[in-house]
């Protein structure tokens, strides 16, 4: 790989330290963070059932929600990442003009101004309900950082890997699909991996257009309640043992992934 091609995979992504093998230990950071957070949590409640236990008890179908967002709009931004890094690779002026200016436009927008748009403006036009419209907002916006992430991983890989499979009689799409893209998988990993962990962060945002979400669900408890302190104290934890768990299956897949190169 070559050194401009992994300087800019590490500008894209932006989320979470994902565990390394260097890592492992006794009291590594990610252990202590992680099981810190649920010992606090548990202690909280064994403390003061009310209103921790209540909280907790409030919160599980938020959870469900974030989930739900989060998935779907990782899912749907992975496609449109990878239709926009062909793009940007492509030699097809048209394509590679829509893709670029596609980037170019969303990149430099907010993404909580492409929440309102898309469920308020666009809402005037054609009424969206309010947990697709989040889906579809953060898929367009981390769509655009994936399809850099796309673009960059395919031009690490050496030329002379499609030049070797040409010269055995592949076409060009043949060659993508079968030489290029399979290597260029294991390198966009990590940085699809931080994306993940930010979109997952980034689902609080949805919480503004009333998706009932961890966070939305914490402000309607807090509000009736009036324990801001307590309730978003748990809400805090919750999200980080949420982004640990899954930075660390993160940081196991890529492992794998390196034994395999």
């Amino acid at each position: 790989m070559s050194t401009e091609a992994k300087k800019q995979i590490i500008d894209v992504g932006d989320g979470a330290a994902i565990p390394r093998k260097s890592d492992r230990g006794l009291f590594t950071a990610w252990r202590i963070a992680f099981f810190g957070a649920i010992g606090t949590i548990a202690y909280l409640v064994w403390s003061r059932p009310d209103p921790y236990l209540n909280i907790i008890k409030f919160v599980p179908d938020g959870i469900a929600v974030t989930f739900q967002v989060t998935l779907g709009a990782i899912l749907l931004a992975i496609v449109i990442g990878l239709i926009t890094g062909l793009g940007r690779i492509s030699k097809n002026r048209f394509f590679n003009g829509v893709a670029s200016l596609y980037v170019e436009v969303i990149r430099g927008i907010p993404l909580l101004v492409q929440i309102f748009y898309i469920y308020y403006a666009l809402g005037t036009i054609v009424k969206v309900p309010a947990i697709l419209s989040a889906i579809i907002a953060m898929a367009v916006c981390y769509g655009a950082y994936m399809g850099e992430v796309v673009r960059a991983g395919i031009e690490s890989i050496a030329k002379g890997q499609r030049e070797a499979a040409l010269s055995l009689g592949m076409n060009g799409r043949q060659t993508m699909i079968h030489v290029i893209l399979p290597q260029a998988v294991k390198v966009i990993l990590p940085p699809v991996g931080n994306e993940f962990i930010a979109l997952l962060k980034d689902s609080s945002l949805v919480s503004i257009i009333a998706v009932a979400d961890l966070l939305r669900r914490g402000r309607e408890y807090a509000s009736e309640s009036f324990t801001y302190f307590e309730t978003y104290t748990v809400i805090a934890l919750i999200y980080l043992i949420i982004t640990l768990f899954f930075s660390k299956i993160i940081g196991v897949m890529e492992e794998r992934v390196s034994v395999n190169k």
